[in-house]
This record gives C-alpha cells, sequence and structure tokens, in this order.
C-alpha cells in the first residue's frame, strides 16, 4: 500500500487532490468545503496565484456567465458538449451562479447583450471570494507548485511535483488543468499528458474563438468599424453560419460573430494556400429584393448626387468608398449614371462580401476545442469511467462554447458538480 505524507491527520478523513486554479477547480474546492469541509482539500496550480484567466476573460472584467436561463437555448451556445453538459446546466444553470457570486459579496450586472460581469467591471473581485473562502476554512492552497506526473498505486492517486521528491498521496483526484490556449496563464495542455497516463484518450485539439485574418488588406483601412448584426458563412463542409456582431481590424475581421464562426470551424485547415472562404451579410434581415428597392428609391431621389454621397446614406462612408473601389465603381459617379447591372453587382456585394482567410489571430485564442473524450466520463458525476476516483472539470474536457460567458458557465457548472457528487 501507499504510505500516506505527514499531513494526514487520521485515516478516516479523505484527502482529495485538485490540480489546477482556474474556474473549475475554485469551483470544485468551493463545492467541496461546503459538502466535505472536514477533509483534507488541496488546490494545486503552478502560478502565484489563482483564476490567472478568469482575471483576464472578458477584457478584464470577467464574463462571469450569461443572462440565458432556459438550459435547452443555452445548450445551444456549445458546439462540441451540448448534450453532455445536460445534467452539469440543470445542476448549477446561469441563475444559480449568479445567486452564488452575489451571496459572496460579489455584486454583478446583466448587459444588453445577454452577459454578466462584475458591477465592478474588475475580474480580481471574482478570484477574491475564492480566496477568501479558502483562507476562511483552511484549504491547502498549493501555489508555484508544477505537477509533472500523477499515477494510481492500489486505491490511491500519487501527485508528483517538479522541485519536491515526495509525492502528494490523495484518494480522489480532480483535474482541471484547462486546454492550450493562454499559454502565460498556465494553460498548457499538460493535462492531457495526465490523463492520458491514466488511461484516456484526447480527441483532437484545435484553437477557437479567434480573429481571423485575411488574404485581403482592404479590412485595414476600416479598422475599428463595427457592425452590430451580421450573418457570417464559411464555404465549408455544411456552410456554418452565425449572426452576431464584428468588426473590421488591420489584419481582417474579429468581434462575437467571427468568434463564434471561428468555432464552429474550429478543425478545418486552413493557410494562404487553402483559404477559408467566408461571406459577410450587412444586412440579414433584408432580403436582396428590398436592399435593391431601399438603392433605387434613394437614387430617384437623389438623382444629381455623387453615388458614393447616396451609399453613405446606407452604410458607413468609410465602408462605402472601400466597397467601390473593390467593385471598381467610381465614387464620384453621378447616381443616375450608376446603371442597373452595377446596382445588382452592389447589392449582391453588400449581400455577401467575400473574403479570404488563412489565418487565424495570433492571441486571440480563448478556449481550446477538443480535450477528454467524453464517451470516457459519466456526465451525472464527471467521474472517469475508466479510472475510479478520478474526476475533470473544465475545458480539459471537450466541450466549448461561443463567446459570452458560456465557457465561465461551463466551467463553474462542470466544478460545481464534481464538488458536490464525490461522496466519501
Amino acid at each position: 500500500m501507499v504510505k500516506r505524507t505527514k499531513t494526514d491527520k487520521v485515516d478516516s478523513i479523505m484527502r482529495i487532490g485538485i490540480i489546477g486554479g482556474g474556474a473549475a477547480g475554485m469551483m470544485c474546492a468551493a463545492t467541496l468545503l461546503k459538502e466535505h469541509s472536514g477533509e483534507d482539500i488541496f488546490l494545486i496550480d503552478r502560478n502565484d496565484g489563482l483564476g490567472k484567466k478568469v482575471i483576464i476573460s472578458g477584457g478584464g472584467r470577467c464574463n462571469v456567465t450569461t443572462g440565458i436561463h432556459e438550459i435547452k437555448t443555452l445548450l445551444k451556445k456549445y458546439p462540441r458538449g451540448e448534450k453532455f453538459l445536460t445534467s452539469a446546466m440543470y445542476a448549477f444553470p446561469p441563475n444559480a451562479v449568479y445567486d452564488w457570486f452575489e451571496s459572496h459579496g460579489v455584486p454583478l450586472k446583466i448587459q444588453e447583450d445577454g452577459r454578466v460581469f462584475p458591477r465592478s467591471d474588475d475580474g480580481k473581485d471574482v478570484v477574491r471570494v475564492f480566496e477568501k473562502l479558502f483562507k476562511t476554512y483552511g484549504l491547502h492552497v498549493l501555489l508555484n507548485t508544477s505537477v509533472v506526473g500523477v499515477e494510481k498505486k492500489d486505491d490511491a492517486f500519487l501527485i508528483h511535483f517538479k522541485h519536491t521528491p515526495t509525492p502528494l498521496v490523495v484518494d480522489i483526484l480532480v483535474m482541471t488543468t484547462g486546454g492550450q490556449t493562454y499559454r502565460q496563464t498556465g494553460s498548457t495542455g499538460d493535462g492531457y499528458a495526465f490523463a492520458t497516463s491514466l488511461g484516456h484518450t484526447i480527441t483532437e485539439l484545435a484553437p477557437s474563438l479567434n480573429a481571423f485574418f485575411t488574404k485581403e488588406h482592404w479590412p485595414a483601412h476600416l479598422s475599428g468599424l463595427s457592425w452590430t448584426q451580421a450573418t457570417l458563412t464559411a464555404k465549408r463542409a455544411k456552410h456554418p453560419k452565425f449572426t452576431g456582431p464584428f468588426l473590421f481590424t488591420h489584419k481582417g475581421i474579429s468581434g462575437p460573430a467571427v468568434f463564434a464562426l471561428s468555432s464552429l470551424v474550429a478543425f478545418e485547415t486552413y493557410n494562404i494556400q487553402h483559404p477559408l472562404e467566408i461571406m459577410i451579410d450587412l444586412f440579414p434581415a433584408l432580403s436582396i429584393q428590398t436592399l435593391h428597392i431601399k438603392l433605387e428609391f434613394l437614387i430617384e431621389k437623389n438623382p444629381q448626387k455623387q453615388f458614393g454621397n447616396i451609399l453613405g446614406l446606407v452604410v458607413p462612408k468609410s465602408l462605402a468608398e472601400v466597397t467601390l473601389q473593390e467593385l471598381q465603381i467610381d465614387e464620384t459617379k453621378r447616381a443616375d449614371e450608376l446603371g442597373k447591372k452595377n446596382l445588382n453587382r452592389l447589392c449582391n456585394w453588400i449581400k455577401a462580401i467575400p473574403l479570404s482567410v488563412i489565418q487565424r489571430g495570433t492571441g486571440d485564442e480563448f478556449v481550446t476545442a477538443g480535450g477528454i473524450n467524453l464517451r470516457e466520463v459519466n456526465p451525472r458525476t464527471m467521474e472517469s469511467k475508466i479510472c475510479p476516483g478520478l474526476y475533470f472539470a473544465g475545458e480539459i474536457l471537450d466541450i466549448d462554447g461561443f463567446t459570452g460567458g458560456f465557457n465561465l458557465q461551463a466551467s463553474w457548472a462542470t466544478g460545481h458538480l464534481v464538488g458536490s457528487r464525490i461522496k466519501k
């Protein structure tokens, strides 16, 4: 049998090790403190502080969760893991997450777009809640501690550390190590190797929720210009599409609709030799015929005006200029001289702006698509079907959502489920 370390008190005390101090790990630990207050709980993280990725999410404001309360609607926001997350989401839905943080001293607010943030707009307030809880209840927080391997012997797990020869021995092991994005926050993908060593398989991995860099250079002239509602469609298998806000950048396009589409094509290969062809419909609520009629009306009303100025009444002037340049239409041409052919070309372009994506936006990769094979994990408990006593939560699993608080919601929910399902 494996010998216990000196930190043991009595044999009846259960020892639980959680590797990863992100959203899932912190919520798991907090829930365990409520369910197993008398046990020895160890939260291990390689960083000098907890919740590094939580703090920087949402531009440092921390998009805690979503204002969507209908679970069936919520689950549609997950390209991967929709069915698997059902039990976790019903057990700890967004409104419960909202109440949990408010009851622990973090007032929240729901924005018009449905995203939920601390009223302070400071992600550090979210992490401080857990730090205070852990200090109050005496949870063992091991920071600046790198795990180099795990193994199971008899009914115990051994956690091996980089600078400590003696492993930590625990009865229950929870892996909440995240994916392999934002490596500076500790999400380096080590958890995949640990899981593999215990018999699990990892699905294909890819970055998700990233910006698009395009072959075309004209978006740079519109950098910063945002659009509140557009439909982006990728010309790949099944023609995935998403409708929402986006903006032009100096290298392409970004924003919520772009991030969502990038999630839908996460496993597609695209580069300068084989670009991802996409189309942007700037007016998804208007048919091309209605747009045509609208422009015809403006032309008839202002026949002597330069057409560039007429188009500027429909789209921002900078976009009007780029549009006419791309279609090689003289913007100084009088409106009544445009001609039916050019008007048709113009309407077609506005309803399906073509772009060739050649690269994922470096530094904008928020989550990892892929992870622990969900067929190997019990969705009602998050316990491994292969290795009893081993649990998973958060981004290490093959689950990921669109932008808007959905990935943090999944982490809170799965972490909470683990903490509430572990039995002595």
